[in-house]
Order: C-alpha cells, then sequence, then structure tokens
C-alpha cells in the first residue's frame, strides 16, 4: 500500500528477510525505507559556499540605513529550555546564558504564541502575518508513507493510547511532499524585504514547499541554505551522541528517512553534506552571511532544526553538560546547549563588526517542546505539548533586541502570536504592508519600546488545525476538538496552567467564544490538502509513560 514501486533489489531484500524468519514487519519497512531513503539522492561532500559580496566600503548614507534583521528560530524549543524563565533543562543544570543575555538586553514577550501546534504553519504564518483560513496552509507536510507507517508502528507499542487514525486513500489523493506547501501567490515578508533593498538570506529549515515557486530561493530570499534532510551528523560520526527513542514511531520513522545533506539555492536538488554538526555548521555559514553584507541592509532567516528529533549531539557538548540522566535528556540537553552557542557567536559577531547597534534581532521557537521525546518538565510550568494547543504546545519565547530603539530589560505582558511577526519586521524596516492582503498580524514595535498595553487594540487570537480549534480571547481560552467531543475553557488570568475547565461553569463565557470560533471558521478557505492522519496526544502525560483511562488527551489532524 504504501510502497508500489519497490525496486527489485528491495523485493530480493524482503523475501530473504522472510526466508530469514524476520517477522518484524515494522523494522523490515522501515529498513525498507532507509534502503530507499539512501539511493534517493547522491549527496555530494561538502562545499564551499560562495554568498553574494556586498559593498566592500560603506556608503555616504549608512547612517540613515533601515535595519539589519535576524530571525533566529529554533524547532521544538521548550519553554522550559530557557533559563531566562527560571528554569533550564534537566532541573536547571544546563542554562542559556547567551540567550538569556539577547532577552535582558531587548524586549521578552512574556505571552507569546506559536502559530500553531506544529511547526509548518508556525513558520507560514512568520513568513505571511496571515492565520492559515486564509492561506490554505493547515498542515504540516510529511512525506509519502510516514501517516501509514507511524499508525503502524503505533499499533505495535503497548503505551495505551487510543489508536492512529489513518486514511491511505486521502494520503494518494494528496500532493507530492516537495509541493505541499506555501502558495507562491502569497507575499512573504523575505519578497517585501528584497524589494525595500534587503539581501535576504535563508539558512535552515523552511518546510513550506520544494518545488513549483515554493522553494525559500523562490519566495524572496535571494540566498538560500536549505535544510535538505534531516541529520545533525552521519549516524556513524566518530564525534556524534545519538538518543534513539523506541517508545516514538515518529523518531523510528526518521531514523530511517533521513539523511545528512543541505542544498543551496536548488530546492531540493543538489544535496551535499554539510560542513560539520548542523547547528555549528549553519552558524559559521549565517556569520560568513553577516560579514559578507555589513555595508548594506540584511534579512537573515536563521532557522535551526535543533532540537528537534532525531536527537543528535556532539561529543564535546554531550561530556560539558555532565553526567545527567537519562540519555536522551542528556542528548537534549547537549543539543540545547549548541543552540545557546549559536545565539551567543551571532551576537558577538554583531559587536566585532559594529552593527550590533543597529540590527534587529528575534528570537522564537516554532512550537513548544514535544512530549514524544519523553523529558516531563520540557514546557514547565505549562500543560501540554507539542501537537496540542494547551499553552505547553504553544507558549513560546519571543526576545526582540534592537539597542537603537528598544530599552534594554522591556517585559511586554499583552498576548502576541507568530502572525505578527512578518508587520513588525516590514515596519521596522520602514517599508509597506502588501495591498489589497488581508495581513492578520499587527506591529509590535509600538509595545516592544515601552507603549502602554492599554494602547493595544486586538483582543482576539486564534489557532486552528483541522477539527480542533482555540480561540484566545482577552484573558479567556476556549479549546474545541471533535475526538474526542470536548470543551475546555479556561480563564488564564487565574488559571494560566489550565487546570480548571470552566465549560460547565460560565456557559455565556462558552457562548461568546465559540461564536468568535464559528465565525473565524466561516472566513475560512479551507485547507489546501487533506489530513491523513490524526494522532492521539495525551495531555498530561509524554510518550514514555503510560496512558490510562480518564486521562486526557486530544486528537491531532494532520
Amino acid at each position: 500500500m504504501m510502497f508500489k514501486k519497490v525496486s527489485l533489489a528491495l523485493l530480493v531484500l524482503l523475501l530473504v528477510a522472510v526466508a530469514l524468519g524476520y517477522s518484524n514487519k515494522d523494522q523490515l519497512l522501515l529498513a525498507v525505507i532507509k534502503y530507499k531513503s539512501a539511493n534517493e539522492y547522491e549527496i555530494g561532500p561538502a562545499r564551499e559556499l560562495n554568498w553574494a559580496q556586498g559593498p566592500a566600503q560603506a556608503s555616504a548614507q549608512s547612517a540613515q540605513r533601515p535595519p539589519n534583521i535576524i530571525l533566529i528560530v529554533a524547532d521544538d524549543l521548550g519553554y522550559n529550555d530557557i533559563s531566562t524563565f527560571g528554569g533550564g533543562v534537566a532541573g536547571g543544570r544546563v542554562q542559556t546564558p547567551h540567550i538569556d543575555q539577547l532577552a535582558a538586553e531587548g524586549s521578552v514577550f512574556s505571552q507569546s504564541y506559536s502559530g500553531a501546534g506544529t511547526c509548518a504553519p508556525s513558520r507560514a504564518m512568520m513568513m505571511t502575518g496571515r492565520y492559515p483560513t486564509r492561506t490554505g496552509f493547515e498542515f504540516t507536510p510529511t512525506p509519502s508513507g510516514m501517516g501509514g507507517m507511524v499508525a503502524s508502528i503505533s499499533a505495535g507499542i503497548n503505551n495505551g493510547l487510543p489508536p492512529v487514525l489513518y486514511d491511505a486513500e486521502l494520503e494518494e489523493s494528496r500532493p507530492p511532499y516537495e509541493i505541499q506547501g506555501l502558495p507562491p501567490e502569497e507575499i512573504t515578508v523575505a519578497e517585501i524585504l528584497r524589494d525595500k533593498g534587503y539581501q535576504t538570506v535563508h539558512i535552515g529549515k523552511w518546510h513550506l514547499g520544494r518545488k513549483n515557486g515554493m522553494a525559500p530561493h523562490e519566495q524572496g530570499f535571494e540566498e538560500s541554505l536549505l535544510m535538505a534532510s534531516g541529520l545533525y551528523l552521519p549516524e556513524d560520526d566518530p564525534n556524534v551522541v545519538n538518543a534513539k527513542l523506541d517508545f516514538d514511531p515518529i523518531d523510528q520513522f526518521l531514523w530511517a528517512r533521513l539523511a545528512y545533506a543541505n542544498s543551496f539555492n536548488s530546492g531540493n536538488e543538489d544535496r551535499f553534506e554539510p560542513g560539520g554538526y548542523l547547528t555549528d555548521y549553519w552558524t559559521d555559514e549565517s556569520i560568513k552571511v553577516i560579514k559578507a553584507n555589513k555595508n548594506r541592509p540584511f534579512f537573515l532567516y536563521l532557522a535551526h532544526w535543533g532540537p528537534h528529533t532525531p536527537l543528535q549531539a556532539t561529543r564535546e557538548d554531550y561530556e560539558a553538560v555532565g553526567d545527567i540522566k537519562p540519555h536522551r535528556l542528556r542528548v537534549y540537553a547537549a543539543m540545547i546547549r549548541a543552540l545557546d552557542r549559536s545565539v551567543g557567536r551571532i551576537t558577538a559577531v554583531l559587536e566585532e563588526e559594529g552593527l550590533a547597534e543597529n540590527t534587529i534581532v528575534l528570537f522564537t521557537s516554532d512550537n513548544g517542546g514535544p512530549g514524544y521525546i519523553g523529558v516531563p518538565d520540557v514546557n514547565h510550568p505549562f500543560r501540554g505539548w507539542k501537537i496540542s494547543q494547551f499553552e505547553g504546545g504553544i507558549r513560546v519565547p519571543l526576545f526582540v533586541k534592537w539597542p537603537a530603539r528598544i530599552p534594554a530589560g522591556t517585559v511586554v505582558k499583552t498576548p502576541v502570536a507568530h502572525i505578527d511577526m512578518m508587520p513588525t519586521l516590514v515596519a521596522a524596516a520602514g517599508a509597506a504592508e502588501p495591498e489589497g492582503v488581508e495581513i492578520d498580524g499587527e506591529n509590535l514595535l509600538p509595545l516592544a519600546e515601552g507603549a502602554s498595553e492599554e494602547s493595544w487594540g486586538r483582543r482576539t487570537l486564534f489557532w486552528q488545525s483541522g477539527h480542533y480549534r482555540v480561540v484566545r480571547h482577552d484573558d479567556w481560552k476556549l479549546q474545541v476538538t471533535a475526538r474526542p467531543d470536548k470543551r475546555w475553557l479556561f480563564n488564564l488570568a487565574e488559571d494560566p496552567t489550565e487546570q480548571e475547565n470552566l465549560a460547565d461553569a460560565h456557559p455565556e463565557k462558552l457562548a461568546e467564544l465559540t461564536a468568535l470560533l464559528d465565525e473565524h471558521q466561516r472566513q475560512s478557505r479551507g485547507p489546501l490538502y487533506p489530513a491523513v492522519v490524526e494522532m492521539p496526544v495525551a495531555i498530561d502525560k509524554t510518550l514514555a509513560e503510560q496512558f490510562e483511562q480518564g486521562d486526557a488527551y486530544i486528537y491531532w489532524p494532520n
């Protein structure tokens, strides 16, 4: 069903495995996926990249030039991974001093939200300032066969969760992975800044399409170093420490499917090995970009993969974090150390090149930390995980540093979200938002600069993934799901960790927020492609824990 075109070599492999009595069909299928992936593309050796070079000297008008912009986005970073908030990995043993310094020297948005509980829709919202109900980009693209493989593996893991729901026919009808992306007609912040005279550069993850006008170098970025697969280092590299999660079907699929590869200005083609551990390598290349463009305005979108699974750390970072247990937590902590080092190196080179004063640096994550890594405190104190829209799944850090305009130590309590990223960066550059396009986000600069929160007009934010819909209106938050048929209503001012469901106690508030959700849904264009899988997600337990009757859960369509 998942592999209709299996090569003769794979058929031989299957027959041999059966003859040898290899009865675990999922492991056999994973072996097939690994074989196919290894032979899917030719991956060349690491190469020197020829980044475009800006002027050798600053122009006479450099004092009036618009700010440089650096947007740093982590992937699956837990709220409690950042020690700014009083936490830190492994009970605070691993701190994030460079990220903390960035936060202290700028504005901290203490109620910042991702665009969704998974990565790709959040990234689309950062690029466009528009809800998925407008763009249609509602679900996170996954490679062909992933939904069926995850469903099959999940069925063999006895963790008590309800079954994964998978529709093979719908998967057959979906577009190929490479063109499940943000429609080319959507206007991105990169396109606006490019047209304003910025050198626009993307480095890292994209996940918004790779062909048919959807790749980053086709969506406004003049240069793009793209994550073409997803290993941080080769699995057998002498400098890597791996942590595999046998309780997570997604992790098992990723280890089989992913390779160690980048591409440059070519979408999915012309793959080559990165020049080191992925987090460090992308930082190396980002520093080259900063130096190459120090005499002209630039927009650098550094979209880190870390600390997303597969969990891989350098041996040096693994040793540096100390004897943390269990092993997966130690590897994860080492990955956070590398991410923090990246931020420190970026801010240091801005100082060295005399660019720090007029460079706006933003740091956020695409969503909250996942429960499928088996780290209970990753989103502390919030409830829930990535692949849910409880606060743990969508509450993310947002730090904005711009010494020329933003006072150090500013704290903003107003709820903001990833849809605000595009209008904020456009305003910072002195550019105009596109005409005739409905932008849902707002410019955050007045808040960051210390404007009163009473002057902020927006009261409502929305999230949606299929039947799972959420609205926050003032301090009230309503979550609605069809599977299970459930309404959760919380007063976040009194209950920020969403412990007490007030849906029955406040029917008038439930009706008010339901009406807001319904109106938002009526304006939706519908998703670009269907959800083919629904994942059960326990709200209060990691995937490493046993789910029991009565535990809260949701089904996440994708």
